[in-house]
């Protein structure tokens, strides 16, 4: 669902249709056109510069380091950004690959770089990462299939909701590369995590070569064929209901915590599921975007890291341990430990490039610094 926030933090948001980006504006009587929307026709007409605003929109999830940009204490030079609100991102992506996307928006990080080496990509992208997420917590098993280790996967029927979802490429190319698991062994099933039948967006971008995988066309959601034993695994972006509720599923890596803090201080990796795109026609029209809104996530997400850190005697959010984990989190990835940009994130990109190549995705290890438009 997208939906447009008020300007403040009071109220619930309001729908707005898919398909109609000019409809972000709400007032008393519902959707009525933007304001935005002649100033935007205004300034693509060639009269928006570094010194004017150009009225874009923006796409996002209300993350930390976003929220200074959608409360406009952060504002990108040269730009007035209508910040548009996506608490689903799979209905994101598929606004941008459609006919009216917005002008910049989240994106998947596997579908950009598969489109973009496809030759098929309408916008260009630029290094922030709104979403990075470690991915062993979600590897889960049923314990009566007798998989008591990475390997004991090969030969195994496992669920996965979308194959070729960022998530998914993540967690089989860490079980591929750190445990030495044969990918190829396996059979896939590909479907809803929590309803019978396929994901609803299972076909996103076509393989360059088939793997052993079948739709789930049974009666029962991926979940419940783990439950029942008709599946020994599932490799999916959120863990099954039945985690902690069902007696024979469990977690493959058990202290996940450990195992992701021992795989970055070796690897470096940080996975990252998400990046920023802008339309490449805006992109061609006024490359100060790029610039602009690079320099604009930068300072929001400072902002965040800074009242992170100012922690102490009153807690923002409902986390007791809440000073123990920041503390943590300073002291094994150091003072900016969410980094945009190339150089500090060469590592994770290039393992996802890698996998995404392994998992025949993309036709070449594509260089990571072509992915990225100067800003």
């Amino acid at each position: 669902m997208i939906v447009r926030p008020c300007d403040g933090l009071v109220g619930s948001p309001r729908r707005i249709p898919p398909q109609r980006p000019e409809l972000n504006h709400l007032n008393g009587r519902g959707l009525v056109p933007s304001s935005a929307e002649t100033k935007q026709k205004r300034a693509r007409s060639g009269m928006a510069s570094e010194t004017t605003s150009l009225a874009i929109t923006f796409a996002c999830g209300l993350y930390d380091r976003m929220l200074p940009l959608y409360t406009r204490q952060v504002r990108p030079k040269g730009i007035d950004l209508d910040f548009v609100l996506s608490d689903s991102p799979r209905d994101l992506f598929n606004r941008m690959s459609g006919p009216e996307p917005f002008d910049a928006a989240e994106m998947s990080a596997s579908e950009f770089i598969a489109r973009f080496d496809a030759g098929r990509c309408p916008f260009v992208a630029i290094p922030v990462f709104p979403s990075r997420l470690f991915r062993h917590g979600f590897v889960t098993v049923n314990r009566k299939a007798g998989i008591r280790a990475p390997k004991d996967l090969e030969g195994k029927r496992v669920g996965t909701q979308v194959y070729t979802q960022t998530a998914s490429v993540w967690m089989r190319g860490m079980l591929a590369h750190d445990h030495g698991v044969d990918l190829s062994t396996i059979h896939w099933v590909q479907g809803d995590l929590n309803k019978p039948g396929v994901h609803e967006t299972a076909e996103i971008m076509p393989l360059l070569k088939p793997v052993r995988m079948e739709p789930n066309r049974s009666d029962k959601s991926l979940t419940q064929l783990l439950e029942d034993g008709a599946l020994d695994a599932l490799i999916t972006p959120q863990v099954p209901v039945s985690l902690g509720a069902h007696p024979d599923i469990e977690r493959l890596f058990a202290d996940f915590h450990a195992v992701e803090l021992d795989y970055y201080r070796r690897t470096k990796i940080f996975p990252i599921m998400h990046l920023v795109v802008i339309r490449r026609d805006l992109h061609e029209a006024h490359p100060f975007v790029a610039r602009s809104l690079y320099a604009a996530f930068e300072a929001a997400k400072n902002k965040a890291v800074a009242r992170m850190r100012s922690v102490s005697g009153t807690l923002p959010y409902m986390l007791p341990w809440l000073k123990d984990h920041v503390d943590e989190l300073i002291r094994e990835f150091g003072d900016d430990p969410w980094p945009y940009g190339i150089e500090p994130n060469r590592p994770t990109l290039e393992a996802l490039v890698d996998y995404l190549f392994e998992q025949d995705m993309i036709g070449r290890r594509i260089p990571v610094d072509e992915l990225f438009v100067a800003c």
